[in-house]
């Protein structure tokens, strides 16, 4: 997996923190220059620095808002203009909200739908047509443990997931005879920014996060080895299977035990 695309060209979305830093350093370990694409320049300028210098590699980054509606076009003209064929779409820019749903800004709702959901749809319709005529080319995308059932008071980070998921899972399938790979990558608790980005610090003390770096080098292999979808961490994995025996409604409801905000006195 380390050199699986040494040589050619990635591009990262949310490549400024957390699992986007990780994919990146690993793809530029393993040979691949890089895109890098996020909102903080400052960020992915220091890494594209960084890389560049310890692994011989080249580096573009680009500043842009997935939020916007025509963020993605601007990414893809930007591979464009500068004659840069991408190979790997590693499709990572999210986010989620907690609290319920009522109290949650009605924008930050609709931003997320539009990086989680849209964007990457978005980005995935512009460079699948040059990877299907070029006969190669691989798709990542970042979904979560959260897409195999609802989540109450993330419900719409968790209905985000599941399309991901799902996006991912039909996509892979359909691609399959370009020589095209797509899969899903499902973390748990990762050591990251989103807890805090998204309001739910409280929770990232009760269980074993995994690290960002064991997060990306799972979704890598699995993505070179031709999978539609992976979980990373056996628990994660137990958990988000186990549930298939038990009622859905039962599963919310736990779900919902776990997540509901403590009362304020």
């Amino acid at each position: 997996m380390q050199n699986e695309w040494q040589g050619k060209w990635a591009l990262v979305t949310g490549a400024s923190a957390g699992i986007g830093v990780a994919l990146a350093t690993q793809l530029a370990e393993g040979g691949t220059h890089l895109v890098l694409t996020a909102r903080r320049g400052d960020r992915l300028e220091e890494l594209a620095r960084k890389l560049q210098a310890a692994h011989k590699i080249q580096t573009e980054t680009f500043v842009a808002d997935l939020a916007q509606a025509d963020a993605p076009e601007k990414i893809y003209s930007f591979t464009r203009q500068k004659g840069l064929a991408i190979d790997l779409l590693i499709n990572n820019a999210g986010f989620g909200q907690y609290g319920e749903l009522p109290q949650a800004p009605t924008q930050r709702l609709l931003d997320m739908v539009q990086v989680n959901c849209a964007a990457v749809v978005y980005l995935t319709r512009l460079f699948l047509p040059d990877m299907i005529a070029r006969r190669r080319g691989d798709i990542l995308i970042l979904a979560s443990t959260a897409s195999f059932q609802a989540v109450p008071y993330i419900s719409t980070y968790a209905a985000t997931k599941a399309f991901d998921l799902l996006f991912a899972e039909g996509l892979a399938e359909e691609v399959k005879p370009y020589g095209i790979r797509v899969c899903a990558l499902c973390p748990g608790s990762t050591e990251s920014e989103f807890h805090a980005a998204a309001g739910q610090q409280q929770f990232t003390g009760e269980h074993r996060q995994e690290t960002a770096e064991k997060v990306a080098r799972t979704g890598l292999r699995a993505l070179a080895e031709g999978k539609s979808y992976v979980i990373s961490g056996l628990g994660n994995y137990l958990g988000a299977q186990s549930q298939r025996m038990v009622p859905r409604r039962l599963v919310t409801r736990i779900a919902a035990s776990m997540f509901r905000p403590a009362k304020k006195a």
